[in-house]
C-alpha cells in the first residue's frame, strides 16, 4: 500500500522581489533584482521577468548588471521580509504544529492528523495559498507528497503559483526526470553521472544498488533511493539555529576604523531584529574582517548574560572590531557580525542575584523595528549609520 501523500512542501514565489511588485505598483512586469547595486554585492533575489535574463539569486551585482542593464536593483527591506515571512508562518501554524522552516520563504509541514479539521492534504495545501494571497497579496507554490524530496520537487515542477500532487505511483513519474533533479545533486554531481551514463532518474532505477555504489560510492546508494522515490527524513519542528549572522562585501577596500565601525554598526543591528523576530537571545557575538587581499580573522567573545538588545550587542561588538582593526587587515572589504549560542528565553537560567533586566533598552528597540517594518530599513537609523548612508565625513566621531 503506497505511504499517505501528508507532507507538503510550500515555498513562496521570488520572495523578495514579489514583495516589491507589491509594494511599487509600478514595478510589476519589470526585471526586479533586490540586492547586488554596488559592484561587489551579491544579488539577494530576482524576479521572474529578470530570471528570464539569465539573473539569479547569489550572482554577483556586476553579472547581474551585465545581463540585465535594465533591470530595477533594489536594496535589501530585510525587516519588512521578515514581518511577510511571519504571517506566513502563522498561517501554516494555523493548520498543523508540524512546520519544518527552511527559511523565510519556504517550509515543510506535514498534514498527519488534521483530516477531520480541514479534509485532506489537498485541501490543506489549497487552502494555504489561498489565505498567503489573500492576507500579504503573494502567491506560493505547493507540492504535496509521501515525503520530503517528492513534495518538495513537486513545488518546483509548476512554478511560479503551482499545486502540483504526486501521483501513487512514483516510479514512472520520476523516470524521464534528469538527474540535475535529484536533491542536492549539483553540477559536478550532474556531471559524474552524465559520464557514468546516467542522465536520468529512470537510468538510476534500473541499476541495482551494488551497481550504483561501485558506480559513484557510497552515496550512490542515497541517489538510487531518491531516483524511486525514497525519503525517510522526518518533518522537523522549530528546527534552531545555532548563529545568526550578518556581513557586508564593500565596493572598494576601506581603511578608516570609524567607517568600518559604521558599517558593522549596521550589521549588529540587522542581527539583534532578527534575534528579536524570531524570539532568541545571543549568548556570545562574533566579528569577522577581512582584508582586501583575502585573510580572514575573526575575534568573539561570550557576552554577560543572553541578549537580543542592540546596545548590549554594539558594545561588545565596538570591542572585538577595534582588536581587529590594531592587526594587519587594513584596509578591509567585508565586516560582519554574528550571534552565537542562541537560546529561548526559557532555556536561559539566571542567576539568583543577578539584577532585573533593563526594560528601557528594549522597548527602543522594539520601538525601532515596528518603524523598520512598516518604513523600511532607512526609515530611522543611529547616527553613525546615518552618516555612513548619506556620506557625511562628521561620521568620524563614535556615537
Amino acid at each position: 500500500m503506497p505511504a499517505p501523500h501528508t507532507i507538503l512542501h510550500v515555498d513562496m514565489d521570488a520572495f523578495y522581489a514579489s514583495i516589491e511588485q507589491r509594494d511599487n505598483p509600478s514595478l510589476k512586469g519589470k526585471p526586479v533584482i533586490v540586492g547586488g547595486a554596488s559592484g561587489r554585492g551579491v544579488v539577494s533575489a530576482a524576479s521572474y521577468e529578470a530570471r528570464k535574463h539569465g539573473v539569479h539569486s547569489a550572482m554577483p551585482g556586476a553579472t547581474a548588471r551585465r545581463l540585465c542593464p535594465h533591470g530595477e536593483f533594489l536594496p535589501v527591506r530585510m525587516a519588512a521580509y521578515r514581518a511577510e515571512a511571519l504571517k506566513i508562518r502563522a498561517i501554516f501554524e494555523s493548520f498543523t504544529p508540524l512546520v519544518e522552516p527552511l527559511s523565510l520563504d519556504e517550509a515543510y509541514l506535514d498534514s498527519r492528523g488534521t483530516e477531520h479539521l480541514f479534509g485532506s492534504s489537498e485541501d490543506v495545501g489549497r487552502a494555504i495559498r489561498r489565505r498567503i494571497l489573500a492576507e500579504t497579496g503573494l502567491t506560493a507554490s505547493v507540492g504535496i507528497g509521501p515525503n520530503k524530496w517528492i513534495a518538495k520537487l513537486c513545488s518546483d515542477l509548476r512554478k511560479p503559483d503551482g499545486f502540483v500532487v504526486a501521483p501513487a505511483e512514483l516510479a514512472p513519474f520520476l523516470a524521464p526526470l534528469p538527474v540535475g533533479k535529484l536533491w542536492g545533486v549539483g553540477e559536478k554531481g550532474v556531471a559524474k553521472l552524465h559520464a557514468a551514463g546516467l542522465r536520468t532518474l529512470g537510468d538510476l532505477q534500473r541499476l541495482a544498488e551494488k551497481a550504483v555504489i561501485s558506480i559513484l560510492g557510497p552515496g550512490g546508494a542515497l541517489l538510487r533511493a531518491m531516483a524511486l522515490g525514497e525519503d525517510d527524513r522526518q518533518v522537523t519542528p522549530h528546527r534552531q539555529a545555532k548563529s545568526m549572522g550578518s556581513e557586508t562585501t564593500f565596493g572598494h577596500d576601506i581603511g578608516e576604523p570609524w567607517v568600518l565601525a559604521a558599517w558593522l554598526m549596521e550589521q549588529v543591528e540587522e542581527v539583534a531584529e532578527g534575534l528579536r523576530s524570531k524570539g532568541l537571545l545571543a549568548g556570545g557575538l562574533e566579528v569577522k574582517l577581512r582584508s582586501g587581499d583575502f585573510r580572514t580573522r575573526s575575534r568573539s567573545l561570550k557576552l554577560p548574560r543572553h541578549t537580543q538588545t542592540t546596545s548590549e550587542l554594539l558594545a561588545v561588538a565596538k570591542e572585538l572590531l577595534q582588536d581587529l582593526c590594531a592587526s594587519d587587515l587594513l584596509p578591509a572589504r567585508l565586516v560582519g557580525a554574528t550571534a552565537t549560542d542562541l537560546a529561548r528565553p526559557e532555556q536561559v537560567q539566571r542567576g539568583l542575584f543577578d539584577p532585573p533586566p533593563d526594560a528601557r533598552p528594549a522597548k527602543l528597540d522594539n520601538a525601532l523595528d515596528a518603524i523598520r517594518a512598516r518604513f523600511g530599513t532607512e526609515a530611522v537609523s543611529r547616527g553613525t549609520v546615518w552618516r555612513r548612508r548619506h556620506g557625511d565625513a562628521a561620521g568620524r566621531e563614535q556615537d
